[in-house]
């Protein structure tokens, strides 16, 4: 079976939800419906080791690969996350090459990065594995997707995608728009024109992006890549869209 890391260097459109913990059951209903992974969201939302290994392996069960959102500059974590056997990272908040390369050393074993090692994590399959094949199998599946998410980052989003070891990259709409002095996320046409060069920034380095959408239609018009689906905007508009059936009468 082809890894995430495989699928999406392969070009295939992937589709994903990002959820916060604790939300173990939407993480199986993410699988029963027929999503490709998950992203477990530990920047906006707890990052509580013991629940976040209970939803990987839920994740897993159901063919779910697993990407977990870390805080910005938390190479601590990205060792916990990936020793859990999560897919790889998404990291928030990297405007410039060198912060690129700081995450991938974070993510990844010598000689690429600096990660510590060790076979008897979860991701080493408890000591079973050895140490060529786990150095191998985190090599081959260790997803390392920076956000760009500010001006400075997106006029750096060539270099950043030419950093070894990046393996895509991820717009933070609400984070740029914000940076950007707006209000109106990726609705503005300034914020869409500087998404749309990360976005060609990508293509020239041949390599995919990721996308944040809140629908179906978005999802459609994204560029080639992943897309995450917000979990939690779509849940609010259906509820609403329920909600609206009373007033309706």
């Amino acid at each position: 079976m082809k890894t995430l890391k495989q699928r999406l260097s392969a070009g295939e459109r992937l589709l994903g939800g990002l959820l916060r913990l604790p939300s173990e059951t939407l993480v199986e209903m993410a699988g029963v419906a027929g999503l490709d992974f998950v992203v477990l969201d530990c920047e906006h939302g707890p990052a509580d080791l013991v629940p976040l290994q209970q939803h990987v392996v839920a994740a897993q069960a159901h063919g779910l690969g697993v990407l977990v959102r870390v805080g910005a500059a938390e190479p601590a974590l990205v060792l916990r996350v990936l020793d859990l056997g999560a897919d790889g990272i998404i990291v928030p908040h990297v405007d410039t090459a060198e912060q690129a390369r700081a995450v991938v050393a974070a993510a990844h074993y010598p000689p690429l990065g600096e990660r510590g090692f060790a076979t008897y994590s979860r991701a080493g399959r408890f000591g079973a594995r050895s140490v060529a094949e786990h150095l191998a199998r985190s090599a081959e599946t260790t997803l390392v997707v920076p956000m760009i998410e500010t001006p400075v980052a997106c006029a750096a989003a060539g270099e950043i995608l030419s950093v070894p070891g990046v393996d895509a990259v991820l717009v933070g709409p609400a984070d740029l728009s914000v940076a950007m002095g707006l209000t109106t996320g990726a609705a503005d046409p300034r914020v869409a024109q500087a998404m749309s060069e990360v976005a060609a920034a990508a293509e020239r380095a041949a390599k995919p992006m990721v996308s944040i959408v809140g629908s179906a239609e978005q999802a459609t018009a994204a560029p080639p890549g992943a897309v995450i689906y917000n979990l939690a905007h779509v849940l609010l508009h259906t509820l609403r869209d329920l909600a609206a059936a009373r007033r309706a009468k």
